[in-house]
């Protein structure tokens, strides 16, 4: 059964069912002209989230009056939300942050912010994406298999975009090699997760926490689709319900399959992560020493190709890649590490 909201223009419509308190939780960073055109397709989704959580890590007065524009706009489309946990009613609610905590601490203090107000479903995105106007519909068609859904996404140009669903967790890579076709039935099994678009329940954040901070950048979304998975079904989806709005330099290797530009930055958080990777495959009973080293060798390899093909940065970018690795190793060795903690039933919706 839908909902009733009232337009623009005054009238009274009915929307279509969505999903039950859903909060969509947004990370930015210094990307307010990108932010504004998120925010334009969150008014033109078909069905209505519970909440848009916005994760400010510049904490900046210019997105705290862009959220707040939001929330006027979308109450006028959308009427009032119910009361959440804290008794406030606002569609679009401003997270900001002391600190820049990177995308991996974004996202965490993100959720966290929706699970305390009562949040059941966490929809989860960067600051560059565009929604598909009837992604929440589209989702919705799954919640009754999945509690982890992995929408698809159009690149930036509007073609396909391909992502690896499945994670060879005795090397801690993604499977470069995973079909692209999702089948007749329109969904495969995964065991990873990406926070472009990937979306998960409440349970899953009861029964293995947040997503782990300490990463900062890179890596987070994919151990933690990994970790969810281990208790509860997963799937990536054909249904397209987002679409990347940043350009981003790349070589085209194969059909959809793209090796995208990035940074001395990302290069080291790539090869440093592997360090918190490799701890949670431990607590898992997933690792294997020697295959995850043939893993490393492998990543590194990429990054080399990647250096080589893409941004032409070898001063700076083997020296990154190589302090990662240095420091993966610290972590690795690091006898107070411990995994995010459960966060069992508390504030139950």
């Amino acid at each position: 059964m839908g909902t009733e909201h009232v337009t623009t223009s005054g009238t009274q419509t009915t929307m279509p069912a969505g999903i039950p308190r859903l909060a969509i939780v947004v990370v930015t960073y210094k990307r307010q002209e990108l932010l504004a055109d998120l925010f334009a397709s969150f008014e033109q989704l078909t069905c209505a989230p519970w909440r848009i959580v916005i994760v400010d890590n510049e904490n900046a007065s210019q997105t705290e009056q862009m959220v707040a524009d939001l929330n006027r706009r979308l109450e006028k489309l959308w009427g009032a939300a119910d009361a959440d946990a804290k008794g406030e009613h606002n569609r679009a609610v401003y997270a900001p942050q002391t600190e820049n905590l990177g995308g991996a601490g974004g996202f965490s203090a993100g959720v966290r912010c929706a699970f305390e107000r009562g949040a059941s479903w966490f929809w989860v995105m960067d600051d560059d994406v565009t929604v598909m106007p009837d992604g929440i519909e589209k989702l919705a068609h799954w919640i009754d298999r999945f509690d982890v859904i992995q929408g698809s996404r159009l690149d930036f140009d509007g073609g396909d975009f391909y992502w690896q669903y499945q994670f060879l967790t005795a090397l801690g890579i993604p499977n470069p090699i995973a079909k692209a076709d999702l089948g007749p039935e329109g969904f495969r099994p995964m065991n990873q997760l990406c926070f472009e678009g990937g979306m998960f329940s409440r349970r899953v954040v009861e029964t293995i926490g947040l997503p782990d901070f300490r990463y900062f950048i890179y890596g987070d979304d994919a151990v933690y689709g990994y970790l969810a998975s281990k208790h509860f079904p997963a799937a990536v989806v054909a249904d397209v319900v987002l679409r990347r709005a940043r350009v981003v330099s790349n070589w085209d290797i194969a059909g959809k399959r793209q090796l995208n530009s990035t940074s001395d930055n990302n290069r080291y958080y790539i090869m440093r992560n592997r360090g918190f990777t490799a701890r949670y495959l431990r607590v898992c009973g997933d690792y294997h020493r020697v295959l995850y080293g043939v893993g490393t060798a492998a990543t590194f390899a990429k990054e080399l190709i990647r250096l080589i093909a893409v941004d032409r940065t070898f001063k700076t970018g083997i020296p990154a890649l190589v302090r990662g690795m240095r420091d993966a190793r610290k972590i690795l060795r690091d006898r107070d590490w411990q995994p995010m903690p459960p966060l069992g039933g508390q504030h139950d919706a």
